[in-house]
C-alpha cells in the first residue's frame, strides 16, 4: 500500500517514513504544498497524510484543490492546531480524519488502518489465489503446506499480483508503486524480488505461479 506524506518538518517526516516503512507501507515524502498537490493528484496513492501548515500552499488549500480535481483517496490532516473550529475547517475541506501534534505513532497507524479498511472490498482483509492466501494485516503468505512472513517490498509486490490475478503488471509499475519515483533502485531489483517470491511459492506448493509476459510484465496465474 502506497502513502503520500506531506510534512515540512524534515526530522518528523524522516521519523514517520521510518515508522510507516517498518509497518509495510511504501511512502513518498514531500515538504511543501505545491509538491503535495502534484503528487496527490497523480492517482498513485492509497491514502495521504498532510500537514496543514506547509510552505508554498497550506494543506487545506491543497486538499480542496485535489478534491475539485476528482481525487478521492482518504486523507489524514496533521497539525498543531487543535481548536474545534480548526478541526471543522479541516474536515469540511475534504479530510477524512484529523490528528493533532504531538501524537502517538500507534494512533497514526491505527487511523491509517481504519481509513484504508473503508476502501477494502476483500473479506477478512485476505487475498486468495489458487491454494495460497495473503493476510494483508500480518503480511503472511500461506498455504496448507506452511507460511512465510513477507518482508516489506515482497509483501507489496505479492499484494499487487494477488489483487488482480491474471492482470499483467509492467515492471515499471512495480518500480513506481513500491520503490517510488525518486528511488535509485535499478530495474533488475524487481526481478530479484520476483525470484524471492517464486521460491516461496514453490516451497508452499502453490498452484499459483508468477508468469512473465515478454516485453509486457508479470502476472499471477492461478490454477483452477
Amino acid at each position: 500500500m502506497r502513502l503520500l506524506l506531506a510534512e515540512d518538518e524534515k526530522d518528523l517526516s524522516n521519523a514517520l517514513c521510518a515508522i510507516l516503512t517498518h509497518s509495510s507501507y511504501s511512502v513518498d515524502a514531500v515538504y511543501n504544498g505545491i509538491d503535495a498537490l502534484s503528487y496527490l493528484t497523480s492517482g498513485k496513492y492509497d491514502a495521504a497524510i498532510l500537514d496543514i501548515m506547509m510552505p508554498g500552499m497550506d494543506g487545506i488549500t491543497v486538499l480542496q484543490k485535489a478534491r475539485k480535481s476528482g481525487c478521492s483517496i482518504p486523507v489524514i490532516f496533521l497539525t498543531a492546531r487543535s481548536e474545534i473550529d480548526d478541526r471543522v475547517e479541516g474536515l469540511d475541506s475534504g479530510a477524512d480524519d484529523y490528528l493533532t501534534k504531538p501524537f502517538s505513532s500507534k494512533e497514526l497507524l491505527a487511523r491509517i488502518r481504519a481509513l484504508t479498511r473503508r476502501k477494502e472490498t476483500i473479506t477478512d482483509n485476505k487475498l486468495k489465489a489458487g491454494n495460497i492466501e495473503l493476510d494483508q494485516t500480518t503480511c503472511i503468505l500461506s498455504s496448507e503446506s506452511g507460511e512465510f512472513k513477507l518482508a516489506n517490498k515482497e509483501f507489496q509486490m505479492m499484494q499487487m499480483l494477488m489483487a488482480e490475478p491474471g492482470r499483467i503488471i509492467p515492471t515499471e509499475t512495480f518500480m513506481e508503486r513500491i520503490w517510488g519515483w525518486d528511488s535509485d533502485a535499478e530495474i533488475n531489483t524487481v526481478w530479484v524480488y520476483l525470484s524471492y517470491l517464486r521460491k516461496k511459492l514453490t516451497a508452499l506448493g502453490s498452484t499459483a505461479t508468477i508468469k512473465a509476459s515478454r516485453n509486457l510484465g508479470y502476472s499471477l496465474e492461478a490454477a483452477k
